[in-house]
């Protein structure tokens, strides 16, 4: 790791609003709906598809709760109204999934059945590691009903994930595989780098092997290597899997993926709740802050 990308991880979170927000630009669609759709409907533009995703987690009432169910439903009501190439994602916390399971779980039910509704489709995001057997749980209730439209992410770092990918294979699957953001207990996950990319080779294969459809979450371009090679060994076809990437992170590698013929999704986040996702993605990836500075400073080489 450079000495920028160690200052930025380890300061990153005592950074002043109006610095991150400086950094955070071009990562984040805006405030408002409104922007998300303006995003989505310029990478549709350019043979991209989206996921929009409200921004806001680990809320504390039950109101909070029921208004990100209908941020999410008027989400996929916006989709379906502008032809949008884009599906919706949202974390389970943002329903009450540490409040109340049932009420959360009712409020899921909501949203994924209203995609199914619209033929559309919803992805359930993976959170910490307090977070897991809740969300498996709730996905394993919804797949059971509305098998085309939900899925599930999975994070490579995590040492359960390959007995998670066996155990949700006695029904069709459908994920996103990541490496994993959340700081996790040892005991947990795997820490070292290389260990955590082969760990995500490994699971991207036993997904393949069980004829999941994945997304390949991943700006690494080790993994989107691997990633091709799998494709090819499985012989699959373009519709059976897709890549998938943040918005504003390596444009280059997104094109080069695309211009290949391979289906790509970017991730869209909009809201006003942007601040702990834009430290925890700086945080996560110190390389956008030096992108970000690199244009402010007009210089080609940082």
């Amino acid at each position: 790791m450079s000495i920028f990308n160690f200052l930025v991880a380890k300061t990153i979170m005592h950074v002043p609003g109006p610095i991150v927000g400086f950094f955070a630009r071009g990562y984040i669609a805006g405030e408002k709906l409104e922007d998300a759709i303006r995003v989505t409907r310029d990478l549709n533009g350019r043979k991209m598809m989206a996921t929009i995703d409200v921004l806001g987690e680990f809320i504390t009432t039950k109101e909070e709760a029921l208004f990100f169910r209908d941020q999410c439903l008027e989400i996929l009501e916006a989709i379906h109204r502008e032809k949008l190439e884009a599906n919706l994602s949202f974390k389970p916390t943002q329903m009450g999934l540490l409040l109340d399971e049932e009420f959360a779980f009712a409020n899921v039910r909501e949203i994924v059945a209203k995609a199914a509704e619209l033929d559309s489709f919803v992805r359930i995001d993976m959170e910490d590691i307090a977070c897991t057997d809740a969300t498996i749980k709730l996905y394993r209730q919804l797949r059971a009903d509305f098998p085309k439209h939900v899925g599930l992410v999975l994070q490579a770092y995590l040492r359960r994930t390959a007995e998670d990918i066996e155990s949700l294979s006695d029904a069709g699957m459908n994920f996103r595989l990541c490496k994993g953001i959340y700081n996790e207990p040892r005991t947990a996950a795997w820490k070292n780098p290389e260990t955590i990319n082969r760990s995500f080779v490994k699971a991207l294969e036993r997904m393949f092997r069980h004829q999941s459809y994945v997304g390949i979450a991943t700006h690494d371009e080790k993994l989107v290597f691997e990633a091709l090679e799998l494709i090819d060994q499985y012989g699959l076809a373009t519709d059976e899997y897709e890549f998938q990437m943040l918005l504003g992170v390596d444009e280059e590698l997104r094109q080069i993926i695309v211009d290949a013929g391979h289906r790509l999704r970017v991730y869209v986040p909009y809201g006003a709740s942007w601040m702990p996702y834009s430290r925890r993605r700086l945080k996560e990836n110190p390389s956008i802050a030096r992108h970000a500075l690199k244009q402010m400073l007009g210089m080609k080489r940082f």
